[in-house]
């Protein structure tokens, strides 16, 4: 571990074993709120979503999001290769919350992690400030093709308002004293008015998923979205017919209410496992024919691959290697994370890995990570009290893993339909919400959410 000082600088490479780098930083005396500004090759946030914090915990490429390492008050976990080139430096600041300045703050570190295995520590304290309200604690940034760290340390008397106008951004000079707040306000996305005009055949949708939130308490609650689809050549009507596409926007919309970027992740899985882009407002009406045009439907289905790099995307610390002759993933331990992840899990049938699929949802137990499973069959069985009419599942393992033994916590739904439009919009959105908030309890109580 390398104790960094002012100004010196770091290469990454050879340094950080995998794709993902994280980032942990604590101050005492002082309540600091940190963020990290995504900027272009001129220095300046040209793109608002690129300013990370914690009311947009997540860029549209999910390269850069807010996650604490264990052991620190507050932190970013980075996947640099996602960034899009037109990103060229992450700078990480922190400003005041509150009257205080910065020459109050006891003492506080920004280090950086691979893998939990700390790699160089940024020491700052009071003593190295006077009147100033904020501080650009350290950047990351791009040298001839290759990521490098360095340790800033440069104070703002202007506090949150300094920063955002020092990286481009415009702030009204009739604002009251606290700037902070209404730069805040401005680099937020008015996600609504982004519907209305971008996607307006959500809107309904949008409304109705949040009365299912609102019944169940979740009016304000936050979480990251993910769809996951079978693409096995079974499927192929329900695609040509355009019922995938459909779903898809329905579960859109409910991303919108969990989250205000706009935008939901998608896996595709057969025999393989794909991972395209995000499915958001600009490419929603066409995302599932594009996104099978490049993925064409394929043999076999393996839940447990799709669930196991659905798992490696969102909570990859402590991941890789080979564990007892299976491919990595074992987790023992709660994780810990400042967001859950709610993960529509759609297929047409059974799956041909069925051994790995359960160890998966077991070790993913340990994980925010909450699995909605549906099968499209005949059967209509569930556990759900939402449904009244029972009859013979077509998904006996679907059925298994919804009561499977030896998890941390019940992390699992299950619920069949004959068509993924069997359901009205209201219907399905309070069956979405069936056992959701159950496991968030479960899940807090069990330390896997902040």
């Amino acid at each position: 571990m390398e104790n960094l000082i002012k100004g010196q600088r770091l290469a990454l490479a050879g340094l950080v074993t995998g794709n993902v780098l994280q980032l942990g930083i604590a101050g005492e005396g002082v309540a600091l709120d940190y963020a990290c500004f995504g900027l272009d090759s001129s220095g300046k946030l040209s793109d608002e979503r690129y300013m990370t914090f914690f009311n947009q915990p997540r860029t549209p490429c999910g390269a850069v999001e807010v996650q604490a390492p264990a052991g620190d008050a507050a932190g970013f976990h980075f996947q640099l290769g996602r960034l899009p080139a037109a990103i060229e430096r992450l700078v990480i600041t922190a400003a005041i919350d509150g009257a205080a300045t910065l020459s109050q703050l006891g003492s506080g570190y920004l280090r950086l992690l691979d893998g939990g295995r700390e790699l160089a520590r940024f020491a700052y304290g009071g003593k190295d400030f006077a009147n100033e309200k904020a501080i650009m604690l350290g950047e990351l940034y791009r040298k001839d093709g290759q990521w490098r760290f360095m340790a800033v340390g440069q104070g703002f008397n202007g506090g949150l308002d300094a920063l955002v106008r020092h990286f481009g951004g415009e702030v009204a000079p009739a604002a009251p004293a606290p700037a902070a707040v209404s730069a805040v306000a401005q680099a937020k996305i008015n996600l609504e008015k982004r519907v209305e005009r971008e996607a307006p055949q959500l809107v309904s949708l949008v409304k109705q998923a949040g009365v299912s939130l609102q019944k169940v308490g979740l009016s304000e609650h936050r979480a990251k979205v993910c769809l996951c689809l079978d693409i096995s050549g079974s499927m192929g009507r329900l695609y040509r017919e355009g019922l995938v596409q459909r779903f898809a926007e329905r579960i859109l919309a409910l991303g919108c209410k969990f989250d205000d970027d706009g935008e939901i992740d998608v896996f595709l899985f057969g025999k393989n496992v794909h991972h395209p882009a995000p499915m958001d407002l600009s490419n929603c009406t066409t995302y599932v024919s594009r996104a099978i045009d490049h993925h064409p439907l394929e043999g076999d289905t393996r839940y447990g691959r799709a669930m196991e790099a659905i798992r490696a995307f969102y909570f990859p610390d402590e991941r890789g290697g080979e564990r007892g002759g299976e491919r990595g993933g074992e987790r023992t331990r709660p994780l810990r994370a400042e967001l859950p992840v709610y993960v529509m899990f759609v297929t047409d049938g059974g799956t041909s890995d069925q051994a790995t699929t359960e160890k998966q949802l077991r070790w993913a137990s340990n994980e925010p990570i909450f699995w909605q499973f549906m099968g499209i069959g005949k059967g209509r069985k569930s556990k759900s009290k939402l449904l009244a009419a029972f009859a013979d599942s077509d998904f006996p393992f679907l059925e298994k893993l919804d009561e499977l033994q030896g998890r941390l916590v019940d992390n699992a739904n299950y619920f069949s339909v004959s068509s993924p439009d069997e359901h009205s919009d209201a219907q399905l959105y309070d069956l979405l919400m069936a056992e959701y908030p159950g496991w968030l309890k479960l899940a807090q109580r069990n330390g896997l959410l902040a």
